[in-house]
């Protein structure tokens, strides 16, 4: 998993979608999701801690992208 694509894709196979507008909210419900998943079991963690890798990694761009910005 190397990708916010896959981690949606893992995500996808759930039926769950996330979008909410703004790229870094939509990351943290992800993060949310990706934990509720793995604390139910439904995923192990050879796919929760790289997904978890992947969001923070683009979480932490969002907020220096962000940063830039202002």
């Amino acid at each position: 998993m190397r990708t916010l694509y896959d981690v949606q894709q893992l995500l996808k196979r759930f039926g769950i979608f996330v979008y909410i507008g703004k790229r870094i909210w939509d990351i943290e419900l992800m993060m949310v999701e990706i934990k509720k998943l793995h604390e139910n079991g439904l995923i192990e963690n050879d796919e929760y801690l790289p997904a978890l890798l992947v969001l923070k990694r683009e979480h932490r761009k969002e907020v220096e992208s962000e940063t830039k910005n202002d």
